[in-house]
């Protein structure tokens, strides 16, 4: 056995009392197995990970978690022999930590953006890394980087090389993230959350890449995950978790198609399908209530009563032949000499009450299209029309009375916080600023009001945004934007790096919250599966040029596209 943890538990302090995160779990890893670990957000899974790492150093950590490598290194592979004999991490001294650390156990951690050094380039991380663990040469550690870029199949290794972190994509840091993990060549790899947030088709070259590496040396990897279609791909076993506990585990075939308990069923039945549309998506909770709980699918009759009455109406925004280009390399006066083209004649519409989606890989230009009908980007070329009127043409100040109407919720909830602003401050706010109701009580009033909308509780607007969780985060989001009584609402993957039950609960919201105030939607996603349960439309964007465009079903099902093709072949567990 490689990894052993007997009675694990984990206490965090919160004031005067302390908050049991993980309770009694026991696990095992053996030589050449991946174990896949899933559960909601805060049910122990980061944390049991960070534990065996020993860098949980604000917890009381008890327990035993026992590491015995199966084999030794060889020599001449520039890595110390490593100890055949079982070692207790949490009895293990810290200077003795630093050399398993890294070099026996690796980690991939959540978040590439903030695991990475930004003042650091990218290469001389991972050179740093590999003379940590290996002690080779800075020359030999420089190619030893280059090799593992071009394995990770890194676009232009030189220049990602030289590259500082905030110039990568979210992709493209992760693949630097596993190279990293990967340089001290160890024996057990702790992946947490790797694929999180990624388009699909990086994701599936992701997995593909880790599977490779688990094949070819050996590897052992503790996979965590709240997405069961990722685990369906890499885990040989799986490990439930719920509150700290292990509520269900066994083979990944069992546990995807025959879940035992009604926390595990929840969790298979929360993630949207590409077979089928639901009126609503179930939760945890509808099967923790009633474990003989059936969602009610959308039937061909319904859809076709919902698309003959939207598409009678006069489109609500019109975008014609647009184009979007940002300046690539300036002269030295500063001046652009040549362009990056991200939107490429474009032309669409979206009726009034209609759910429209917009699909395609990272890069693909489809946040940029957001912006720019939301005027925090310029049109270089076509027009765009929101109820007959050409807005590209406005100036701000004669666009600002369209502005209420038309509010974007972006993908990062936190980074689109105010930190020092108080959830009732950043929801007041821009009722101020467009003079909103008569006077700063009635503005309170309705802050109470758009909380309770999205279903927060009235005292939070006393709370700051570090007091939320991702998903509380996207519903304040949603309250700020609704604050402004808009009439298109631009969707930004909003629920991309959140887990499948909290994502299936604002999927939901954002049902009842067009049914409610009438609302018409741009749905931004990389998530086909995502797509199908909310859109009425479709359409999908690569390199800044329409692919296709169409209803769900009909591209999904029918489509020659090879791109089309690509994207759905590429969804985890379909």
């Amino acid at each position: 056995m490689l990894l052993e943890i007997k009675d694990l538990n984990i206490y965090f302090n919160s004031g005067d009392t302390a908050v049991h995160a993980v309770k009694n779990l026991s696990l095992n890893v053996s030589s050449g197995e991946t174990l896949g670990v899933v559960g909601e957000s805060g049910s122990g899974k980061s944390v049991t990970a960070l534990s065996i790492m020993r860098l949980l150093s604000s917890a009381n950590v008890g327990g035993e978690i026992i590491y015995t490598p199966a084999v030794s290194a060889a020599p001449n592979q520039g890595i110390q022999s490593r100890p055949t004999t079982a070692i207790d991490l949490l009895q293990l001294p810290a200077s003795r930590l630093q050399h398993i650390r890294g070099r026996e156990i690796a980690m991939i951690f959540q978040e590439p953006m903030t695991s990475l050094n930004p003042v650091i380039r990218c290469g001389h991380q991972v050179v740093e890394a590999i003379q940590l663990h290996r002690k080779l040469s800075h020359p030999e550690a420089v190619a030893e980087t280059m090799v593992l870029f071009e394995r990770v199949q890194l676009p232009e290794p030189k220049r990602m090389f030289n590259a500082y972190p905030h110039e990568l994509s979210g992709g493209q840091k992760q693949r630097i993230m596993i190279a990293m993990a990967m340089s001290g060549r160890p024996a057990l790899l702790l992946a947490d959350e790797p694929t999180t947030a990624l388009d699909v088709t990086v994701q599936k070259s992701v997995i593909n890449l880790m599977r490779e590496w688990r094949d070819e040396a050996g590897l052992s990897m503790l996979f965590i995950s709240h997405d069961l279609g990722v685990i369906s791909e890499i885990a040989d076993r799986v490990v439930v978790m719920q509150a700290g506990e292990i509520v269900e585990t066994g083979p990944v075939d069992q546990i995807i198609n025959r879940p035992q308990h009604p926390y595990t069923q929840g969790l298979v039945a929360c993630r949207p399908s590409l077979r089928r549309k639901l009126h609503r998506l179930p939760t945890i909770s509808d099967f923790l209530d009633n474990k003989h709980f059936v969602p009610r699918v959308v039937r061909d009759e319904e859809t076709s009563k919902r698309r003959s009455t939207l598409y009678q109406k006069t489109p609500l925004l019109e975008v014609k032949n647009g184009a979007v280009r940002y300046p690539g390399r300036k002269n030295w006066l500063g001046r652009p000499v040549d362009w990056v083209t991200a939107v490429d004649d474009l032309s669409f519409n979206i009726f009034p009450g209609e759910i429209f989606g917009l699909a395609g890989e990272s890069g693909c230009g489809k946040t940029t299209l957001g912006r720019t009908i939301s005027r925090f980007v310029p049109l270089h070329g076509g027009t765009i029309k929101y109820r007959g009127l050409d807005i590209s043409s406005l100036s701000e100040q004669e666009f600002r009375p369209l502005r209420r109407e038309i509010q974007m919720v972006f993908q990062d909830p936190y980074a689109s916080l105010n930190p020092r602003m108080t959830i009732g401050q950043a929801l007041q706010e821009p009722m101020e600023a467009h003079h909103l109701y008569a006077n700063n009580r009635q503005r309170r009033e309705k802050v109470i009001e758009l909380l309770e909308t999205v279903g927060l509780e009235s005292d939070h607007a006393s709370r700051y945004p570090r007091e939320f969780s991702g998903g509380q985060r996207q519903r304040i989001c949603l309250a700020r934007a609704l604050a402004l009584q808009p009439k298109l609402l631009i969707c930004d993957e909003i629920v991309s790096a959140l887990d499948v039950s909290v994502q299936a609960t604002v999927l939901n919201l954002l049902f009842d919250l067009q049914e409610r105030f009438g609302l018409t939607y741009l749905f931004i996603s990389h998530d086909l599966s995502v797509i199908k349960q909310m859109c009425d439309r479709l359409l999908v964007m690569n390199q800044g040029k329409m692919e296709e465009i169409g209803f769900p079903e009909d591209l999904f099902e029918m489509s020659s596209n090879d791109y089309v093709r690509k994207l759905i072949g590429a969804i985890p567990g379909e």
